[in-house]
């Protein structure tokens, strides 16, 4: 691995442009000026990227402090260093700026903003940057400059005064395994010799890559890490772009790389520019297997674009758990309002006019704390707002933490969810005034999808008092306030493959549903979950009678948890079949019933996918209505694959999707033709063209996409390839699942293949020929491969048109495959076509 070092550069004049948001580095010596002179080192290896020029740095004054003492209330830059100048010449790329120090700060007390750990900012706003858990760094110091004049170039180009707040504690030798400072070397991080190189920035302790050299992106791995308890990943990162908006911006992407899977799985992603270094905060679940962190670097098409690691840590414990002990405040940021903020309180120093405790967890003066009061509340209900990181995987269980609140008037202290489209829901609010005492609070917490806790504190008036604020923790079991057994959502829904789950019916109005089995035919469709297992079925030739009713109850549900709920439906007749399947909510003793969703006309035959969001106050169950409402409206109706989550269906969307999957609704994911023309694979949704042959939906949800091939198009024998991109060869066992449809009776031959690298030769691994089914049918393939490959899928055109054939819904998974496919070698039809096994 070699990363360029890079000799010094003469500092170039600040920017022209405000002051941006900055990330400071509270207590931290300076780095050293770089060495002077106006040319661009080169590294020595000729394999190395060209050298950027040394970040600039400010003077080394002695005799300014790095920001005002631990525990400030404020920290501004001089308005003379606030000052514009002018841009420095001939920097045409964009680039991180230096660590450095500043001015000895006023005293007039300015809020704390995101990121300024014992120091204070003031006057801007929060940035958010896209990507799930990610928070800006944003404050401005002090004095606001006059608005921009050049685009956003001129200011990420020449360099600004700031300091970068370093995410560590004073001891930044004991990093954690798989943390770097990147202060002397890459902490056995490796770059990827295959794409492009990263640059070690000796002078201002950061790795980049820019468009310097020609290349898409490039990757940098960590060395092999385990971790069986939840860990926290901290990423400090700058995307630097001469351009505003591009329809393929530079992108910086996390992936975590387990042992034993060919897939990397992407964890987080941003595109968003920033004149400053900002901040992700991820989640890594626990896990028994060995795992890297890999980053990527994609640049683009900005021809001037760069991408800036400053600093990598990786702590045990929950991205939201916080003792506010060390700079970066656990990516906690205030919300500015310009009368009441949070601060950070404690380090000795005692600069408020409330008076305030010592920390909770030192139990010291020198300990810290975050805190807000009403000594500058000017308008009734002043409101201040301390928010948490966004959760990157779904978390359950009890949220604690430990405050103190005096109260001379009415404070209202309450404590808020909220997801990504906005939307409040409260967990916890105070009930009254406390003692000088730290008090425990817990909650249960339940976040199936991305969402930040924001800490809120109301005053009416400035002699409110004041609210503190320490030692936020989560535990994955529930509060010990909670009686009985934790909800599991997964026991509220069934696929019907053994038994009714923990559904039942009643039978009040007949024998109901009838959980039924169709054996493969070209007539009826089977199952959703397989094409060959077991789903539910009403009005069937013992129930169809007029005014027929059979109803399906869920188990209870608890109250006051949002609720979505997916299943899968296919009607089958000849007549109107409009609400003849209908959902209903029924509260405890079936006292009140809501109807939430019924059926319109939708194709007949086809497994439909419905998703309904809900939430009621009171424990409740689900009900599965069918309606035989006369001979004229009354068919069949099939139901299969219930499945319940906590959150709305829309936002448990927001969660990264998994990566060796692929239903093809978006795109063909990782997989490519061999070659386009006419006998190759199309995407498409909907049936065929041809009659009496294809499917007539996708598998996924009915109306998605799949991809065929299209025999019309097609002669005799023609082949069509879909070839995955090279994939990670494991150790062990992969089991790969699809599904394929083949029905048409000129129906030709579905193969699958493994093709190791280096190897001209391709292993094949599963073949069907001739008329399988009218259903989508799962397939299973396990195999094993300790070297990179490909999976291949070839289709050939049988003898007639009607031989259309389709995939959809692959899945790689780690591991040998849990269950056995049901094979059957012969084509044609099989016997007894039209059965149904009850």
């Amino acid at each position: 691995m070699h990363f360029s070092r890079l000799p010094g550069e003469a500092a170039a004049p600040p920017s022209s442009g405000p002051l941006q948001p900055q990330l400071p580095r509270p207590w931290a010596t300076g780095r050293g000026r770089p060495h002077s002179g106006s040319g661009v080192g080169r590294a020595a290896h000729p394999g190395c990227p060209r050298a950027l020029p040394a970040p600039p740095l400010p003077s080394r004054d002695r005799g300014s402090p790095p920001c005002a003492p631990p525990g400030c209330r404020g920290a501004a830059l001089s308005p003379a260093a606030a000052a514009p100048a002018a841009a420095a010449p001939g920097s045409a790329r964009p680039r991180p700026r230096a660590p450095g120090r500043r001015a000895r700060p006023p005293r007039r007390r300015q809020p704390w903003l995101p990121l300024c750990g014992r120091c204070c900012g003031s006057a801007s706003s929060p940035r958010t940057v896209s990507g799930g858990g990610v928070a800006g760094w944003a404050l401005l110091r002090g004095q606001q400059r006059p608005p921009a004049r050049g685009p956003r170039a001129g200011r990420a180009v020449t360099g600004a005064r700031f300091v970068l707040a370093a995410l560590r504690l004073a001891g930044a030798a004991l990093l954690s395994p798989g943390s770097c400072a990147f202060e002397d070397s890459a902490c056995g991080y490796e770059w990827d010799y295959a794409h492009l190189p990263w640059a070690l920035h000796g002078e201002g302790h950061y790795i980049s890559v820019d468009t310097s050299y020609e290349g898409e992106k490039a990757v940098l791995s960590s060395p092999e890490l385990y971790s069986e308890e939840w860990s926290c990943v901290r990423l400090i990162y700058q995307i630097a772009t001469t351009s505003e908006t591009s329809p393929d911006p530079a992108r910086l992407n996390l992936y975590l790389r387990q042992e034993g899977e060919s897939f990397d799985r992407l964890l987080w992603s941003a595109t968003e520019p920033s004149d400053s270094w900002l901040i992700a905060s991820l989640d890594l679940t626990n896990s028994t297997k060995k795992y890297k962190i890999v980053l990527e670097g994609e640049m683009g098409q900005d021809k001037s674009a760069s991408i800036a690691v400053f600093e990598i840590k990786i702590t045990p414990g929950y991205c939201i758990e916080c003792d506010f002990e060390e700079n970066h405040l656990c990516g906690f940021v205030n919300r500015w309002n310009p009368n009441v903020n949070w601060f950070v309180g404690g380090g000795n120093i005692r600069n408020s006019q409330s008076i305030l405790p010592k920390d909770h967890t030192l139990n010291s003066e020198l300990g810290h704390y975050m805190y807000v009061d009403s000594v500058y509340v000017k308008h009734f209900q002043e409101v201040a707002q301390l928010i948490s990181p966004k959760t990157t995987a779904p978390m359950s269980g009890c949220l604690s933490f430990y405050y103190q609140l005096k109260q001379e008037s009415s404070i209202v202290f309450t404590v808020y969810l909220r997801d990504t489209s906005g939307f409040y829901e409260e967990i916890w609010k105070t009930d009254s005034a406390l003692s000088a005492d730290w008090a425990l609070a817990e909650v249960d917490f339940n976040v199936p999808y991305p969402m930040e806790v924001i800490f809120e504190v109301a005053f009416n008036s400035a002699k409110g008092g004041y609210v503190a604020l320490d030692d936020i923790s989560f535990s994955p079991v529930y509060c010990s306030n909670q009686t009985g057994t934790p909800f599991n959502p997964a026991e509220a829904g069934c696929n019907f493959e053994e038994d009714l789950c923990n559904f039942y019916q009643d039978h009040k109005d007949g024998p109901g549903w009838s959980r039924v089995k169709v054996k493969r035919n070209v007539y009826r469709a089977g199952d959703h979950t397989t094409g060959f297992g077991y789903y539910l079925l009403a009005n069937t030739k013992f129930t169809s009678e007029p005014g027929y009713i059979g109803r399906l109850y869920g188990p209870t549900l608890p109250g006051n948890l949002q609720f979505c709920l997916r299943f899968y439906y296919a009607l089958y007749g000849f007549f109107k079949m409009s609400g003849t399947l209908a959902v209903y909510i029924f509260e405890e003793n079936h006292v009140v019933q809501e109807k939430i969703w019924s059926v319109l006309d939708t194709p007949k035959g086809v497994w439909t996918q419905a998703e309904i969001s809900f939430k009621k106050p009171m424990p409740c169950k689900v009900v599965f209505v069918s309606w035989c409402k006369s001979f004229w409206d009354c068919g069949l109706v099939a139901l299969d694959d219930v499945s319940l989550s906590l959150g709305s269906c829309q936002a448990a969307d927001l969660f990264l999707p998994n990566p060796g999957e692929c239903t093809f609704e978006k795109d063909e994911c990782v997989f490519t033709q061999k070659k386009r023309g006419r006998g190759s694979w199309h995407r498409r949704r909907g049936p065929t063209p041809t009659s009496y042959t294809g499917p007539k939906g996708d598998h996924t949800t009915g109306v998605g996409y799949y991809m065929y091939i299209e025999a019309s198009n097609m002669v005799y024998g023609q082949r069509a390839y879909l070839v995955s991109r090279s994939l990670r060869g494991t150790s062990g066992k992969q089991c790969l699942t699809f599904f394929y449809h083949m029905y048409g009776a000129g129906t030709g031959l579905l193969s699958v293949y493994l093709k190791k690298e280096g190897d001209d030769e391709e292993i094949p691994l599963w073949r069907r020929t001739g008329e399988q089914s009218i259903s989508w049918l799962r397939g299973l393939i396990e195999y094993e491969s300790d070297r990179n490959y490909q999976i291949i899928f070839e289709a050939i055109r049988g003898v007639s048109m009607r031989s259309d054939t389709a995939i959809d819904d692959i899945l790689f998974q780690a591991g040998p495959c849990l269950e056995v496919e049901e094979i059957q070698f012969s084509s044609g039809y099989p016997d007894s076509l039209n059965e149904i096994e009850y």
